[in-house]
This record gives structure tokens, sequence and C-alpha cells, in this order.
């Protein structure tokens, strides 16, 4: 290292109050790297949400502390970055008579620290056309895998592509307009975008981690997930394959961090937690006739599908309030019982499950649930969690009918007491006093801490389920 550098340590930070570790997923430099601030240094993993790493000064990556894989505690050195020193000052020399100092430039006239990056690119990466950069698209040249690898299937050359991400960033629906336009009027976007950068400036002022993450994920393609909108045949997971399929009977897959993470939830879950289960079959003839009759006019009001599980969820929280001992957390010699009811909403992706929250749910109506939900599953499929999303959830659904179940059994979401599941509405006949009619019928299921509960009030509490869900009614209000 010379002697007008310094080394600058990379800390890992806290990403929550309750956090105090968390696993480092992939290096995105390696040791050598030119570093520019906000850049993302590496792929944070928690058992709450991911997240991107910034750095915090521009420099070179020099040394890696830490492994992929490797789970780091808050306030521990992950990586080293060396910084140049600040020149020493040095006196102005005179200038000639009548001409102004060549140092000397008035301030209306100076150039941002912006757009002197943009004019000098970092060393081995390609510039681009003048026209491309000005002072409010400090982020142009940084691009994501995502854009990256399209980008490569179509040969294109990202120079040429205008960005209308933050900064100036080129994203990935910005490359798809691009194609579509056959690379001749994609041009005409460009000046739009710079005006919009130079009209919001405050864009640049976000914090760095906030900034990241919100152009990585916009660039990032959406994830169908399983749990709400069963509308495409799923995709099979990317997986890492180690030895060829033809040279051996078997192959290895390799464990992801977030896999890793939920192998250690559920293990924890069900080593800690006798669980017990419990089911019961409820009639939805009137919820499906009332959906049916409402769904349209919702979708036109309020922009988003009126789901089942929307009224579901509104009949779980009314019969928790009945039955307050379901919202609870074992502590060994107490029961917590908690007094704000915050359902957890699993979500599955081709490749984990996440569990965000509703917070507050006793206190929304039908309506207000079914944006909420809405909301949680679009953050789930775009990866825009944030770890507020994350927390605080007392007591857990799932609608694993949306896939065609009809019966499960669901681990625990550790440390709640109970996890219900929704199955798929089927058409049965059943037996109406003393006769074969032709009803919407769906199983719902409780797993059950059986430290906490037991069969007389989860019975109960499944009944009162299945009152509320039966209560519904073609006059039954949304709002």
């Amino acid at each position: 290292m010379s002697d007008n550098t310094k080394l600058t340590d990379v800390i890992m930070p806290q990403l929550a109050e309750s956090l105090v570790s968390a696993t480092i997923g992939k290096w995105l430099k390696q040791p050598g790297d030119s570093i520019e601030q906000y850049e993302p240094l590496c792929d944070l993993i928690t058992d709450k949400v991911n997240a991107e790493l910034p750095a915090t000064v521009d420099g070179t990556l020099v040394e890696l502390l830490a492994e992929e894989g490797q789970t780091v505690s808050v306030g521990e050195v992950i990586a080293r970055i060396a910084v140049a020193a600040p020149a020493a000052p040095s006196a102005p020399s005179a200038p000639a008579t009548g001409a102004p100092a060549a140092d000397t430039v008035p301030a209306a006239q100076a150039v941002s620290r912006p757009a002197v990056r943009a004019q000098a690119p970092a060393a081995g990466r390609p510039a681009a056309p003048a026209a491309a950069f000005d002072a409010s698209a400090p982020m142009r040249s940084r691009y994501s895998p995502a854009v990256q690898t399209l980008a490569a299937e179509h040969g294109i050359e990202l120079t040429a592509v205008p960005g209308t991400g933050l900064g100036g960033r080129i994203t990935r629906k910005d490359v798809l307009t691009y194609l579509d336009n056959g690379g001749a009027a994609a041009g005409a976007t460009a000046a739009p975008a710079r005006a919009a950068g130079q009209q919001a400036p405050e864009a640049l002022q976000q914090p760095a981690v906030q900034a990241i993450q919100e152009e990585v994920q916009e660039a990032l393609e959406p994830v169908r997930h399983s749990g709400l909108h069963l509308s495409e045949t799923p995709r099979i997971p990317t997986i890492e394959v180690e030895g060829g399929r033809g040279s051996s009977s078997e192959y290895l897959i390799d464990v992801t961090p977030i896999r890793n993470t939920i192998a250690t939830r559920m293990r924890q879950s069900v080593s800690e937690i006798p669980h017990a289960w419990t089911m019961i079959e409820v009639d939805v003839t009137n919820l499906v006739i009332l959906r049916n009759k409402l769904k349209d006019e919702f979708k036109r009001k309020e922009g988003i599908n009126l789901t089942y599980l929307a009224f579901l969820m509104k009949a779980v929280v009314s019969a928790i309030k009945d039955y307050p001992i379901m919202n609870s957390v074992w502590a060994v010699d107490k029961i917590i019982v908690k007094r704000e009811i915050n359902i957890s909403l699993a979500v599955g992706t081709e490749d984990s499950v996440m569990t965000p929250v509703i917070k507050k749910a006793d206190q929304k109506n039908v309506a207000g649930l079914a944006r909420e939900i809405d909301e949680l599953a679009m953050k789930t499929r775009e990866g825009k969690l944030r770890l507020e999303d994350m927390q605080g959830g007392t007591f857990t659904v799932n609608n694993t009918g949306s896939f065609g179940s009809i019966l499960s059994y669901p681990i625990i979401n550790y440390p709640q007491a109970a996890i219900l599941t929704f199955e798929s509405i089927v058409k049965k006949p059943v037996v109406i006093n003393d006769m074969i009619a032709v009803r919407s019928m769906a199983n719902i299921c409780l797993s059950l801490d059986h430290r906490i509960l037991d069969g007389v009030i989860c019975g109960r509490f499944l009944q009162r389920i299945k009152d509320n869900v039966e209560g519904y009614t073609p006059d039954t209000k949304l709002y």
C-alpha cells in the first residue's frame, strides 16, 4: 500500500434492532476491484430479509475477512478498502497578467463530483457516449446482474441504452424497452430521464442502502409466488449442480444461505414445539356467491383482486379476539398473550417461503385486509420486503388451497402458538336435512403448540372460524 492511501474497515451493520448477526450470501466485489461509494459490496442474508451492503467510500477493495456463507456478528470487520488520502494543499501560483488562475473557477461554473465521475469512468469500464452522461446520472455505469445477462443474450451495448432508474441507472425494463423499439427510438426517452433527474436531485440524497436496494430490486425479474396468484406454470428453480448428470446416478445441489436459514428455523420449530394437528370442514357456498357478486366492482374500484383469503383472515381475526390464547408464545414459566393481532402471511416463491406481517389486523375490514394482502404479496414477488414487514407476527395463515391442496400439516412459525391453512374450495355432495345437495366445501387445518393449547380450546376456535365463514351472506359489506 502506498504512502498516500489508508485502509478503511467495512463493518457488519446492524440491519435491525433484534438482529445480532447476518450471513454473507455472495461477494459482489473481489480484492483488487475499484469501488465507488454506494456500490454494492456483498449480499447479506438474515432470517428476516435479504439486503445489499453498499460501500461508504471510493477506493480499492484489498482484503476480504469473511467468506461466502459465513455468519458474522454485528460490528465485526468483514473487508478492507484502500482509500486515497487527501492531497496536501499547495500554494496557488500567480496567474499571468489579465488571465484567470487555472484552478480558479467561478461557483456557477464549478463541476459537481457526480459530473466528474461521469466524465472519467473507472478503469476497465467502457466509456459511454458523452450525451449519455450528465451531473444527475452518477449511477449510469452501474449494471445489475439481471441487466448484464439480458444485454449479453441480445448482444446489446449498454452504453447506448437510456437509463430511467435512480441517478440514470439502466434497469431491466429499460433494456426490454430498448429491444421493443429496435434500438432506434430508445434515445427519445433519454432526455426526459435526464430532465427528471435534474428536477429531482433530492433522489440522489437517499440513504445508501435504500438507494441500492431499490435499483437492484427494480432490475430483478418478478418472481411468481404460489400463495395467492396461480396464473402460470411454476418455473423450475435455478440450481447449481456439482458433477455432470451423465457421469453419475446422482448429482449435488448447493444449499443456499436462505435455504439453510429456512432449514434451521424449521428444525427449531419441530424440535422445541410439540406439534398437534386438527381440521374442520367448512361450507363456503355463500362466500363463493358473495365474492362473485363483489369481485368485479372491487377490481374496478381498488385495482386489485378480491381473494377468498381476505374473508378467511377476517374470520380468523374475529375468532382470535374471542379466544386470545391462540395469540400467544411459550416462555417456559409463563405464557405470553399478545394484545395486538398481527397476522403472518406465508408466501412461497420458487426457492423460499417468506412470512410478511399484517399489523393490527383486527382493526381492518375485509377491503383493508385485501389491500394489505395484495401489497405484501407484490413486495414478496419483487423482493422488496423490508425488515419491518417481517417482524411482529403473532399468528400465521397460509393459503395452501391456491395451489390445489385439500389437506396439509403445516409447521408452526416459531415461536408462535399456532398456524392455520385454508385449503382448496371443492364442490361436494353434502347431506342437508336428509337431502343431498351440491355445496362448495373447504378444509381448514390447524397445527398447534400442545404446551399452550389443547384440543378443546382449538376445537372451539375452529368452530368459531367455521361459524364466521359460513355467516357471510350476499349482503355482507366489505367496508
